[in-house]
């Protein structure tokens, strides 16, 4: 029998997915990407923490150049020695005008111990054009309906990333963006809170230093009004996410990541993040 616990830890509500997968990819696009300075491709590793306990991985992977940009990342989670799992996929594409990313195709897939399901976009300068959802959603009279409003002027999480973290590394916590993940809208909003110093396991040359921001969740549309998770994290003042500036690439990258959730808290730490930049490597190990 499973306990409360086990199947709160596991089952991944559409919203926890979306906000969580949102921070956890916040790796940080360059002010230029015109810049002969920006990164062609960007690897990192994280180990994800839940109550202390190692449960997952994740690995994200990012493609750019002067016109278009490609993200992917990859989840796996286990826990109780394997009995309940869960893996995810999610991939975006698009242009860059003027540095800001325009998606074109988003892709989110998952499946866990007891259900599995995707999401499917395309977009047309900024506006959702179609959706697929995989199992459809269920109707529901509590859910705050989308109208057509709500789909324009957004970023799929991902992009979102990139439209987040456009900037000066000197101030990257002051940010706001509108995020559709295919069945709800809500705004990201980052502010910021102090400097840490970090620990490297390997001497890298680049400042030993990470902006800490504080991440709100505003829930727009889409979303059931009554859902547990979804009043948790909008009135969470507690997500954080720790950004280290890496100068000679002219990017930040996540160092850790902490999310409360209403059955202990999850943490995102950073294992090894390589940068390639023209013909320069870059590898920070923590």
């Amino acid at each position: 029998m499973r306990t409360p616990l086990a199947r709160r830890l596991l089952r991944v509500s559409p919203i926890s997915s979306a906000v969580f997968g949102l921070v956890m990819l916040l790796l940080c696009a360059p002010a230029a990407v015109a810049d002969p300075s920006t990164p062609s491709k960007v690897s990192a590793r994280y180990k994800i923490y839940f109550n202390g306990i190692e449960i997952g991985s994740f690995q994200f992977e990012s493609n750019s150049d002067s016109a278009k940009y490609s993200l992917a990342g990859r989840a796996k989670l286990s826990a109780l020695l394997g009995i309940l799992k869960w893996s995810g996929a999610l991939r975006s594409e698009g242009t860059l005008a003027r540095g800001e990313p325009l998606p074109s195709d988003y892709f989110f897939r998952y499946k866990s111990s007891s259900d599995s399901g995707s999401v499917t976009m395309s977009f047309d300068k900024r506006r959702v054009a179609e959706t697929k959802l995989e199992p459809p959603p269920s109707p529901s009279k509590s859910r705050v309906p989308l109208t057509e409003e709500h789909l324009k002027d957004v970023f799929d999480p991902m992009s979102a990333v990139l439209a987040m973290t456009t900037g000066g590394l000197d101030n990257p916590c002051e940010r706001k963006v509108a995020v559709f993940d295919g069945k709800q809208r809500f705004d990201i909003v980052l502010t910021f809170r102090r400097k840490e110093s970090i620990k490297e396991a390997q001497p890298s040359g680049e400042p030993a230093v990470a902006f800490v921001c504080g991440v709100r969740y505003i829930p727009i549309a889409g979303h059931k009004k009554n859902n547990r998770m979804v009043r948790s994290l909008a009135a969470s003042e507690d997500i954080e996410v720790a950004l280290r500036p890496v100068p000679s690439a002219n990017i930040l990258v996540p160092y850790e990541i902490s999310i409360p959730t209403i059955a202990g808290p999850a943490v995102l730490k950073s294992q090894r993040v390589e940068i390639l930049t023209g013909m320069k490597q870059i590898a920070l190990v923590h």
